[in-house]
């Protein structure tokens, strides 16, 4: 069971940072800051981290959401990547079953595609290969008429055959969380809202700490950590230009990824499709997740403000044109769309490439100040990119050490077996019967929190006596949950980044966003004044998800 991680204990967490001094210092709150993090301080260092705005508020909430081990790599004769982003997603999902879950995946085989039939078979198999893919999960090659069956409304006139494989989908968000809650519990001082103001200096001239920006008070404060790791994703360039050194020759290259969400009644797909686009040979996926089924993503090389990428009507379309072509029945328009999501990659750049054509590998960039920089990489491979971090920070003490998170369950994943987890679920139902949930509601819950239901479940029935709305009941439960086990400051850190309901669910939150926002200021001592900010920040990003229809 996981330990309180409080943002009402949020002045006593600042004390801590304050009063001590640290080993490490790690500079962003997404999926790759809180695995280094987690693997710094389960190896025995004093660790810290801080982020500017949420946790996973930049591109770890704003992936495809899949665990992959990167099909088209292949096509760039990435076998190394291949290889180890396949084993990792195996160990990722050992790791947090209850959030990266097996998704069977069809590549359908079309004329004048990107891959033909040998192609596609001898990909998918090197692939099963390389990603030491387990016997039951290894690829099916599939004729037409079968591929037609498992999938009835993909284009038939083009459609040669396809191929049936694993990939895990995950919600990129939870299990940036999870990774920073087992961090916490195993010592780390962590929290979202502090900026990096200006870097401290050591005598010898080396980076020893940062003063920080409180961005909830506007007071700074003062860190001091013998190494700072900067992981700030595509922020990396802009806190290396913090340092002294700046921005040398290696620096990085952002490309936007835009996706979509329309109801599963719009594409009522059977399982997730990765198809070939007809106008340039890319590649997109069409993932069907409960209610909704989401599509993307673009690939664009990016330039404009870092803080606010957000999708354009042309990227909808881009998307929109790609469906109707491979899912003619569709006929899918931008007023199916119910909300988008664009993400930044970090990527390296490299002189002359296009956006799909830039190494996804990841590398640390070293300042002759000290500062330790990780920029590029995958979701995929964040464990294993902190431990190459940890490996490059422990060398410049002149220490060894090794990775110990390997076989470490992350926070609400103790789980065996997806036998285990059916088990929870089913134990888990006779106890929420008393306050109303069935077990497709508990499922649900479990696939998001994990063993942490239990302290859900069990505020729930101690509110029910007080609210007899089932659903108001479940609601407060998972909100006090939020905030007292996940950091949770705000309406949208709360509704996009812990639940994804803004991007999942927004048609359903018009009534319930302001019930939220009373419950959280009654929580957090909130004003009228600070309870009106928050509903006001929060319509900004619930209006920004559909700022398409008017660009």
């Amino acid at each position: 069971m996981n330990a309180p991680f409080s943002a009402i204990d949020r002045p006593k967490y600042l004390s801590e940072l304050q009063s001590q001094e640290f080993d490490l210092l790690v500079i962003g709150g997404g999926i790759t800051g809180a695995g280094i993090a987690l693997d710094a301080v389960t190896r025995g260092l004093k660790v810290a981290l801080v982020e500017k705005k949420d946790y996973a508020w930049g591109t770890s909430s704003r992936s495809t959401k899949l665990i992959h081990g990167g099909l088209r790599y292949l096509k760039q004769l990435e076998f190394g990547l291949v290889h180890e982003v396949g084993v990792e997603r195996a160990i990722v999902h050992a790791n947090a079953p209850h959030v990266v879950i097996p998704e069977k995946m069809l590549l359908p085989i079309i004329e004048e595609g990107s891959l033909g039939k040998i192609l596609s078979s001898i990909g998918l198999w090197v692939y099963d290969r390389l990603a030491n893919v387990d016997k039951e999960e290894r690829r099916k090659m599939l004729e037409k008429e079968a591929v037609e069956t498992l999938e009835p409304l993909l284009r038939k006139d083009v459609l040669l055959g396809g191929g049936l494989y694993y990939e895990y989908r995950t919600d990129d968000a939870r299990l940036t969380i999870e990774t920073m809650k087992t961090a916490v519990q195993n010592g780390a001082v962590s929290l979202n809202y502090l900026e990096v103001s200006e870097f401290i200096y050591k005598d010898n001239g080396y980076v020893g700490g940062a003063i920080l920006k409180d961005n909830l008070s506007g007071k700074s404060l003062k860190i001091i950590a013998r190494r700072v790791v900067n992981a700030a994703g595509p922020w990396v360039d802009t806190i290396r230009n913090k340092d002294k050194e700046g921005v040398n020759d290696k620096r990085l290259h952002l490309t936007k990824g835009v996706h979509i969400v329309v109801p599963f009644d719009k594409l009522p797909i059977k399982q997730s499709v990765y198809f070939d686009v007809k106008a340039d040979s890319r590649m997109v996926f069409a993932i069907p997740r409960g209610k909704i089924t989401y599509i993307g993503t673009t690939d664009t090389f990016y330039d404009k403000n870092i803080d606010q990428p957000s999708a354009k009507r042309e990227d909808v379309e881009y998307i929109l044109n790609a469906i109707n072509y491979m899912f003619p029945a569709a006929k899918l328009n931008v007023s199916d769309v119910e909300s988008s999501w664009a993400g930044l990659r970090p990527l390296i750049h490299e002189e002359g490439k296009s956006p799909s054509e830039l190494s996804r590998r990841d590398e640390i960039f070293y300042s002759e100040t000290g500062l330790i920089s990780i920029a590029g990489g995958k979701l995929t491979g964040y464990r294993k990119m902190a431990e190459r971090v940890l490996n490059f920070v422990f060398k410049t003490m002149h220490k060894k050490s090794n990775s110990q998170t390997q076989n470490l369950k992350l926070s609400g994943g103790d789980f065996n077996s997806p036998e285990a987890i059916n088990e929870f679920i089913y134990k888990s139902t006779g106890e929420a019967k008393q306050i109303g949930l069935d077990a497709l509601e508990v499922r649900t819950l479990v696939y998001k929190y994990g063993r942490n239901i239990e302290l859900i479940i069990n505020k729930a029935y101690e509110l029910s006596s007080s609210i007899k709305d089932k659903v108001e009941c479940i609601h407060y439960a998972e909100l006090w949950y939020a905030v007292n086990y996940e950091m949770t400051n705000n309406l949208c850190d709360y509704l996009i980044r812990r639940t994804g309901r803004l991007y999942f669910e927004r048609p359903s939150l018009e009534k319930l966003y302001p019930l939220i926002a009373d419950r959280m200021a009654e929580m957090l001592n909130w004003s009228e004044e600070q309870k009106l900010k928050e509903i006001s920040d929060f319509e900004k990003e619930y209006s920004a998800v559909m700022g398409f229809q008017k660009s």
